[in-house]
């Protein structure tokens, strides 16, 4: 099965002065997949196009001053380039604030059935100002793709 786009309800707990979201989700058959496995399979590992992507704006935006890193990984370490800032077996939540935005991604998972389990990623973007308005909405084709990739990765089984 493909991810598909859901429904997103702000104000979110995880960035409550949001004023962008949105949301993706996967039904898998079976369940058993906690929110911190599904986080590493999807953000941790993600395909060389989609890192190639990352590299490639990371040099645009180093010329305006915006964040090339995430900062440095707190108690709960990172998964991928995002630091973890909280995680329990439902739900993680990664994310950092720059000059221009703030942004949240939170996996979580849920029944959906007696047979299977949905996995979730919502986005959530705080914009600052011009600078995070423009930044939205050049990035966002490149997030309609890349975010339901990611979630497909959820599928691959941990190594």
């Amino acid at each position: 099965m493909k991810p598909r786009a859901a429904t997103v309800v702000l104000p979110s707990p995880h960035l409550p002065d949001a004023d962008w979201a949105d949301r993706f989700e996967l039904a898998l058959n079976g369940k058993g997949l906690t929110a911190i496995e599904a986080a590493e399979r999807s953000l941790g590992n993600s395909p060389a196009w989609v890192r190639g992507l990352l590299q490639f704006r990371n040099g645009l935006v180093s010329v305006i001053g915006l964040k090339t890193q995430a900062p440095e990984p707190g108690e709960y370490g990172l998964i991928g380039p995002f630091p973890v800032l909280s995680r329990s077996d439902d739900e993680v939540v990664l994310g950092f604030n720059d000059a221009h935005l703030d942004f949240r991604i939170v996996v979580d998972v849920r029944a959906g059935s007696a047979v299977n389990q949905i996995v979730g990623m919502t986005t959530l973007i705080r914009r600052h100002n011009t600078l995070g308005r423009v930044y939205l909405a050049g990035v966002m084709p490149f997030h309609k793709l890349i975010v339901p990739t990611l979630l497909a990765g959820v599928t691959r089984s941990g190594d």
